[in-house]
């Protein structure tokens, strides 16, 4: 296959992406144009310029944008309209970030020409199938490198040998084995590798990036109101918020409550299994106070139904197919259903957990009147019941004869 001609790189500014910015330009020779998304993860993004300019790139070939607002808006709260748990637990902070990552990595090779894009995931990992995925649904004609399957840096001690011999700036805690790896966005962190690896020893308190120990939280609870709109958080104790400002806000106090946390070992799409820690304060609220206002304002039926295919939905997230057909069909199921839920929530946050006390709609089903063990006003005849039970124990008793001849 011909070397490509330009690349656009999805850059961190950090020691491997720098790497492979380099070995872009050793191995084929091509113009690289860089991307770096702040999704929220927390760090300061120029130096990622700085570093890009040092190794060649230039000013008009590199491209910092806040995706925040989109990220959120976009992509967590319609996943979050599914109340989206990849194997029961994890609400998939890494997964859903890609897509996004992805599509703008192939807008913006159209926009400056590129014939293909490229990405740091490793052979290992679920997040080279999520890129990849991605950019093949978006432009089938797009190239994508993935230099980790390709190069023969297979070491940490060979990537730094290799920085050294291009002049990469290596910082020093770089120069050994970090002790676990990072990834972070608005919606969560998870560390993973080293100090992890073994699902026998318990994750080191210094593992976590952004919330406090559940042990080491106020000992006092803190009550917060979520308001929802149509399925969608829009305020937060009254205040109407951004998607991005309110999520920010849920972590802030969830992190201060040590809300969030979750040691799991998962199955990857790749096929092995591994154990990660992650932290996702405000995600955890906001999906304990989703399912609080749908309570009162999603039938049985629909819920049911909803619930059952969620499972579904999360593995479609989880292994990189976020713009497939059958993930648009099951959104478009999913966001029918929350047409009224619409409300608000009241979640109390203590030590780690973070609980519906009470919730309120002008869209409510709840009837009070019919559940309430007082009178009710002829709101509801109890003899209604006989004949509702004895049709649906009818075919329970033809059972059962039936079963009674054979015996």
């Amino acid at each position: 296959m011909s070397a490509p001609k330009k690349v656009v790189l999805a850059y961190s500014g950090g020691l491997d992406t720098s790497i492979i910015l380099k070995w872009l330009q050793t191995e084929y020779g091509c113009e690289v144009v860089t991307f770096t998304a702040d999704l929220g993860q927390g760090e300061e993004l120029e130096p990622a310029r700085a570093k890009a300019e040092l190794l060649g790139i230039k000013s008009d070939n590199i491209y910092i944008e806040d995706v925040r607002e989109e990220f959120v808006r976009d992509f967590v709260f319609p996943m979050f309209r599914a109340n989206a748990l990849y194997e029961g637990l994890y609400l998939l902070g890494t997964s859903i970030a890609r897509p996004l990552i992805a599509k703008r990595l192939v807008e913006i090779a159209h926009e400056t020409g590129a014939d293909a894009v490229a990405h740091g995931a490793t052979g290992k990992g679920n997040d080279q199938v999520r890129f990849e995925l991605s950019a093949a649904a978006l432009d089938p004609a797009i190239r994508v490198i993935a230099p980790w399957r390709l190069w023969s840096l297979t070491s940490r001690t060979k990537l730094i040998e290799f920085a050294e011999q291009h002049q990469i700036p290596i910082a020093k805690n770089k120069r050994g084995e970090a002790p676990f790896s990072v990834d972070a966005n608005l919606l969560h962190t998870s560390s993973e590798g080293r100090v992890l690896e073994n699902p026998a020893e318990e994750a080191p308190d210094y593992v976590l990036q952004r919330t406090t120990r559940p042990e080491d939280a106020p000992d006092a609870p803190e009550m917060v109101e979520i308001t929802f709109e149509k399925g969608d958080a829009v305020a937060v104790n009254g205040v109407a918020l951004s998607p991005a400002a309110l999520l920010t806000k849920l972590n802030e106090l969830g992190s201060k409550h040590g809300v969030g946390i979750l040691d799991l070992v998962e199955n990857r799409f790749v096929g092995m299994k591994s154990r990660g820690l992650y932290e996702t304060p405000g995600g955890t609220i906001l999906m304990e106070a989703h399912r609080g206002i749908e309570q009162i304002t999603l039938d049985s039926g629909a819920g049911h139904l909803k619930d059952s295919i969620m499972p579904r939905y999360a593995e479609l997230i989880y292994n990189g197919f976020w713009f497939s057909p059958e993930r648009e069909m099951l959104q478009a199921l999913i966001d029918k259903s929350q047409e009224h839920v619409s409300g608000t929530v009241r979640v109390k946050l203590y030590k780690g957990s973070a609980r519906t006390v009470a919730r309120w709609s002008e869209h409510s089903l709840y009837s009070e009147k019919h559940v309430t063990f007082e009178e009710d006003a002829g709101a509801y005849d109890q003899k209604d019941a006989e004949g509702f039970i004895r049709l649906n124990g009818l075919r329970l008793k033809l059972i059962a004869a039936r079963n009674a001849r054979f015996k």
